[in-house]
């Protein structure tokens, strides 16, 4: 569960910003119409495969048919987001969210179903809507479950006063977390300073003390208002019979009477701001940030789209005028720009990161310079046409994927009209030069701007916010397109797997090539290769990186810019080593993949920004309780000795190594290590394999490693326990951390069982036992869970614990943490729990297979070791055929506490205060 207002983005694709804030996934399939439609249920319109259906009541039905992949979403969007908060009830939208999972008189245990039936499934809230979805294995079982529950939990949630009780906690301690983040509160300042009346300023998270006191009375009487069928919009994607699924939404929500209540009209308008506005926080961090907000229309005026035009040209990498101006002259080390707000006039910000020491004072005015130096220098067709390709590859990319699908379209309802994605996908081609330096004109000025201070002026430069049209006038002319994209059922089984694929050398690589067809002809990719031993890499892991690091910045061809296009250009989307393209663009993206590989160049200019960020990434992470606690458990866990490429180092060593690298020293790491004298090599998806193995055959053809490859044997240390604490001034939010080392390999008897158990223990999320105590029971912390690793070649594993907590609060927790572990150890676990774990993990392990970039990388993984696929169905079976005697015993036999070390993070003031 989380809230989604508009997060602080230290990095931004430009992509799609003022289309979707939260991100969008959408596809198209031929329309797949019930044949006769239940009583009551009238088909309303059809766009792109997408039906829009609505019951008498006035839920609105979204049915998407797509067979290509096994698994359905189910998503629910409430029109009520932090909005429709009133005064004093801030952040209930968003607490309300997390009681719906507290359940019903018929399903009281929704988590519980939720593991058992192996359903990832949340709920976020945004400031204009609420949503809830679930992602499964395609199955007519949980497909009617989850209708009925999400039918079920809209009008007959407990919403009681003892889950208020305890969830009261675990929301406060998910505001603590964003408390300890200086880009969250920056961004929450930045609502709160830039509206004066608008409920925009307030973030979806809430005010503190509305989170701590809300009335449950309160809570009931904003969840009888909106949540109701005539509030709400069901959607359904995925491999399903609509004649089916029609019947059962019918039989579900058809018996929710339709509401007779009226929902409240609101009228505030924000008002023309009327001068420039300023502010400054003050907190512990290791980054320095300066953030510019301007008021923009309303999603549905067509500035909205045109200034987020603006956005991209300015802050994009590496072409954006702002990254050139001010990121490559080392004036600051990024630049980016967001949004918040969709139905009513809402906020574009555009900010830099600042190396630590730094002026601030400076990076702003060469901001602010180069913003009106854009609005002097109108875009031109290039930087136009550019963002235009990029917005059609995401669109294009957006309609092949039905699983992501829940928040993106939640956006767009709450707009209003689901169909506004295609129609905002359809104008992007009338944008214009001339409307987007408009547009720049109009917002990007003094007085509609605010950065962190208040300054009164004789002669306001104002910007009038329009009031956008209806969205009758919007889609009065728009006219829906074909489809023409389709793909086929696959069945993603282990043994069909292995039977689909041709495993063959090429040269020193492995491959293994999955042809099949895919919706829009993707291609999946991945590549490892491997090179040198424990003697020549070592003292080389942070020249290694940053060599990685560099691959795509230049080539003997091309510049980093260059190759930003190139890749454009072929629709390709990840990176050098793992990326997705399509049929007609593989044999292209695999000779630009090994030109990269093969003849890259390390520009100077490009080593000098990798390095700064790189050092401002190491500095920021100093004061951070999570990193702290990272660092020094891998240093007393640490068995390599100084200089071994795998040593843990302390953050002062990191940084002096990492200043002390040279371009030299990259340029010959490059020379002596990299070639393809090993490696594996994966594509899935649709491609012509006889062709695609001539060209992988080609590409690395003569080009091998001068430093032969032998596998470093992975060490274990078993050091004595032992608890440390590190006090974090001024952060909100503690953390708890806790291992032990095993001697464990996935191949061994016990490794399945040990899997298990962990699982049940706190692997499973909210549904495990240690959640269920420190969230659901205690209301001590809103995340935390228990890890297993085993090694698949070494016998090298350990056995964590991990959670947060206010400082106040973690004496708490971690006796919490003690007495589960305690208890499990003592007593065991059921029979319920054991059947309810291998139902949960089986099937989100077949739901993994599903991803062809998933199964591209599983089978670089098994080549390696000389595997296939099978090695996955025999895991299956023996965890299937586990018994409680063995879950139970390998537990006890493997987790001892008095070996188990702890790691504390805290503010020392703060937990000496009272606990909550």
């Amino acid at each position: 569960m989380s809230s989604r207002s508009a997060a602080f983005p230290f990095s931004l694709t430009p992509v799609l910003r003022a289309l979707v804030l939260g991100g969008a996934i959408l596809f198209t399939t031929p329309a797949v119409l019930a044949d006769a439609l239940p009583k009551g249920v009238s088909q309303i319109t059809s766009v792109e495969g997408l039906t829009e259906y609505r019951l008498p009541n006035g839920l609105r039905v979204l049915l998407m048919p797509d067979a290509t992949k096994p698994t359905v979403t189910v998503n629910m969007t409430y029109l009520v987001g932090s909005r429709h908060e009133n005064y004093g009830e801030t952040g209930m939208a968003h607490l309300l969210e997390h009681l719906l999972f507290k359940g019903t008189p018929a399903n009281p245990k929704i988590d519980d179903e939720f593991n058992k039936r192996g359903m990832r499934s949340n709920g976020t809230t945004s400031l204009d809507r609420t949503n809830y979805f679930e992602l499964f294995k395609a199955d007519d079982d949980n497909l009617k479950w989850a209708l009925t529950m999400e039918a079920d939990r809209m009008v007959n949630s407990f919403i009681a006063k003892k889950d208020l009780d305890t969830e009261m906690s675990v929301v406060r301690n998910e505001y603590e977390r964003g408390e300890n983040s200086p880009g969250n509160v920056l961004q929450k300042r930045m609502q709160s300073v830039a509206y004066d009346w608008h409920n925009y300023g307030n973030s979806t998270i809430g005010n503190r003390s509305d989170i701590e006191n809300v009335k449950i009375e309160n809570l009931q009487a904003f969840y009888r208002m909106y949540y109701q069928p005539d509030n709400a919009v069901l959607l359904v994607a995925g491999k399903f019979d609509t004649d089916k699924v029609l019947q059962w939404i019918s039989a579900a929500f058809g018996k929710i009477a339709k509401p007779t209540r009226t929902l409240p009209q609101f009228w505030t308008t924000e008002p023309t701001q009327d001068g420039e506005r300023s502010f400054v926080v003050r907190r512990s961090g290791d980054i320095q940030i300066v953030l510019l907000g301007y008021k923009v229309p309303a999603s549905l005026h067509s500035d909205r789209n045109d200034i987020s035009f603006a956005g991209s040209i300015l802050t994009s990498a590496p072409h954006g005028r702002l990254h050139k101006q001010l990121v490559e002259t080392g004036k600051v080390v990024q630049v980016f720009s967001g949004g918040a707000g969709a139905v009513a006039p809402g906020l574009m910000t555009i900010g830099a990161i600042v190396k630590k020491g730094e002026s601030v004072d400076a990076a702003k005015e060469a901001l602010l310079a180069g913003i009106e130096d854009f609005k002097n220098n109108p875009p031109n067709k290039e930087e136009i046409d550019r963002i235009k390709r990029d917005t059609a590859n995401a669109f294009e990319k957006m309609l092949n994927n039905h699983e992501a699908i829940g928040i993106s379209m939640s956006e767009f309802v709450a707009i209003g009209d689901w169909r506004y994605l295609f129609k905002v996908r359809d104008s992007v081609d009338a944008i214009t030069a001339e409307r987007v330096a408009a547009a720049a004109k109009r917002y990007l000025v003094r007085d509609n701007r605010t950065i962190g201070m208040f300054i009164p002026e004789d002669k306001p430069q104002r910007a009038e916010i329009p009031v956008a049209p209806d969205m009758a006038e919007v889609m009065k002319d728009f006219k829906p397109k074909p489809s023409t994209l389709s793909g086929e059922a696959f069945d993603s089984s282990p043994a069909n797997i292995d039977q689909r694929t041709q495993v063959s050398k090429a040269g020193n690589l492995q491959i293994a090539l999955l042809p099949k067809k895919t919706r829009g002809e993707t291609v999946n990719v991945a590549l490892n290769l491997h090179w040198g031993d424990e003697t020549s890499l070592r003292g080389k892991a942070i020249v290694s990186g940053i060599t990685a690091g560099l691959l795509g910045t230049g080539t003997s061809k091309y510049s980093r810019a260059q190759l930003s296009d190139e890749m454009s250009k072929l629709k390709m989307s990840g990176g050098i080593f793992s990326f997705q393209t399509t049929k007609a663009n593989l044999p292209g993206a695999l000779a630009l993949v090994a030109h990269v590989l093969r003849e890259a160049s390390f520009p100077e200019n490009e080593f000098t920004q990798a390095k700064e960020r790189g050092l401002v990434g190491l500095e920021a992470s100093r004061k951070e309780p999570g990193s702290i606690l990272s660092r020094e458990m891998s240093q007393y866990f640490n068995p390599y000795p100084k200089g071994d490429y795998r040593e843990a180092k302390t953050l002062d060593e990191a940084i002096a190594d990492f200043k002390a690298v040279k371009l030299d020293d990259v340029k010959a790491y490059y020379k002596e290590f990299y070639g393809a004298s090993k490696g594996e090599l994966s594509v899935v998806g649709d491609f012509d394999a006889d062709s695609t193995k001539a060209v992988i055959a080609q590409m690395f053809d003569g080009w091998v490693s001068k430093a032969p490859y032998t596998r470093m044997v992975s060490k274990r240390l078993d050091p004595p326990a032992i608890r440390k604490v590190f006090n974090t001034p001024d952060k909100e939010n503690a953390v708890y951390s806790s291992k032990m080392t095993l001697a464990l390999r996935e191949d061994d008897a016990d490794y399945p069982a040990l899997s298990i158990a962990n699982y049940i223990f706190g692997g499973a999320g909210l549904n495990s036992r240690l959640m269920e105590r420190i969230r659901q029971k205690d209301g001590l912390s809103y995340g935390g869970g228990s890890s297993l690793s085993a090694g698949d070649i070494d016998p090298v594993g350990s056995f964590g614990i991990s959670a947060t907590a206010a400082p106040q609060n973690m004496e708490k927790l971690e006796k919490a943490i003690q007495e589960e572990l305690s208890k499990a150890l003592k007593d065991g676990f059921t029979a319920e729990e054991l059947a309810k774990a291998k139902s949960g993990i089986l099937q989100k392990r077949q739901q993994s297979r599903t991803s062809d970039a998933g199964i591209a990388g599983g089978w670089n993984h098994y080549l390696y070791r000389q595997r296939n696929w099978s090695y996955a169905q025999a895991m299956d079976d023996k965890i299937q055929a586990l018994t409680l005697e063995q879950v139970n015993a390998a537990f006890r036999r493997y987790i001892d506490p008095s070996k188990i070390s702890t790691f504390i993070a805290l503010d020392e003031v703060k937990a000496k205060a009272p606990a909550k």
